[in-house]
């Protein structure tokens, strides 16, 4: 009977523990400094947001920085059961169920200041040739543009090398990307760049989770509830405003 009462207890106890394990969650990220890239602390701003909203939920991301088209594609196929920081367009929505935004993006425009031109809305750069990233969202429609020429890298420094040899006009990018890449790379040049000022839309990055997983509705309702818990506590912008000191400036 003792025996019995023991073999009882130890089931009881591996069928809670079972239930109580954490379900990994594969999520992708693209390298994209400072959001996501194995060589900075945390992994990047990005994925250090996502791993403490995940902290606040039964789930455990097990995050992968890849380049995008391959994050995306991934998360299409269900090798990966979603995105870390993926910027929402209604495409992508097809496939992947986006959480509540986590962290806003500003966009902004840089051209040289020995361009005479005067850049103060986006039909101004019509005949222009503006430097972007492969596959980013801007949620811009460059077509309103006319005779824009649009100048595709597959990263921002090789756009912003591009504006200072002559290759460009202008420039669009991540603000955080733009200071970060400015002060690591060309530091000693920086004075040489000028923001436009041309009003642009802000962007969110999401979790995004594919349709496809099993269960990815109630996957999304916990990041959300963490995400706010974590807004609430004041934590998330503590990570933010952390991140954004260390960054620096345009000056």
């Amino acid at each position: 009977m003792l025996r019995f009462t023991w073999l009882l207890i130890a089931v009881v106890t591996l069928a809670s523990g079972a239930a109580s394990a954490e379900q990994t969650v594969r999520l992708m990220a693209n390298t994209s400094p400072p959001y996501a890239d194995q060589k900075l602390p945390e992994k990047g701003l990005a994925v250090e947001l996502v791993n403490h909203i995940f902290s606040r939920t039964d789930y455990r991301p097990e995050i992968t920085i890849e380049n995008w088209s391959r994050a995306v594609q991934g998360a299409r196929l269900g090798v990966y059961d979603g995105l870390a920081a993926a910027w929402y367009s209604d495409e992508r929505q097809k496939d992947l169920q986006f959480s509540t935004p986590y962290l806003t993006s500003e966009l902004m425009i840089l051209k040289l200041r020995s361009n005479p031109r005067n850049y103060r809305s986006l039909q101004d750069l019509a005949g222009a040739r503006l430097g972007v990233r492969v596959d980013y969202a801007y949620g811009i429609d460059f077509d309103e543009v006319p005779d824009l020429v649009l100048v595709e890298e597959n990263h921002l420094i090789q756009n912003l090398l591009k504006l200072l040899n002559g290759s460009v006009d202008v420039v669009i990018g991540d603000r955080r990307t733009v200071v970060m890449q400015l002060n690591e790379y060309l530091r000693d040049r920086i004075t040489e760049f000028s923001v436009v000022k041309i009003p642009l839309p802000y962007v969110q990055r999401h979790i995004a989770i594919s349709r496809d997983m099993a269960g990815h509705d109630k996957l999304v309702s916990e990041i959300n509830r963490a995400l706010e818990a974590t807004r609430k506590d004041g934590s998330l912008d503590q990570i933010i405003a952390r991140w954004d000191e260390r960054l620096g400036n345009l000056e």
